[in-house]
């Protein structure tokens, strides 16, 4: 891959469609050298944790070479039911935006 100069591994699975938590959090182990799964559980869980509870304080998450996270607002709009046509009111919400890094873009 052109440009894709990253300590990201290859990660193999048997389906293409989606990693489920079970094969990132094997993937994690072999990957990280853990004893147990147990421990890359706790690795996954900590991690989003971290995440998530910096996300909900208003705060951007910046993983070099990855991406960063941050939430943006959303305001309130209308919009239509698609099965009868009638016009309903969105509510303003928040929704977590990632963009995509540099290094993560050229592997692509």
């Amino acid at each position: 891959m052109r440009g894709c100069a990253v300590s990201f591994t290859t990660i193999t699975i048997a389906r293409e469609d989606i990693m489920t938590k079970a094969e990132l959090v094997k993937t994690l182990k072999e990957q990280a050298r853990l004893a147990t799964n147990a421990q890359a559980e706790a690795a996954y869980n900590g991690l989003f944790n971290i995440l998530a509870e910096t996300l909900k304080k208003g705060d951007s998450v910046a993983i070099p070479g990855f991406g960063s996270f941050k939430v943006v607002e959303r305001k309130a709009r209308k919009g239509r039911n698609p099965r009868s046509g009638e016009e309903i009111a969105i509510p303003a919400s928040k929704a977590v935006k990632f963009t995509p890094g540099k290094t993560l873009k050229a592997c692509l």
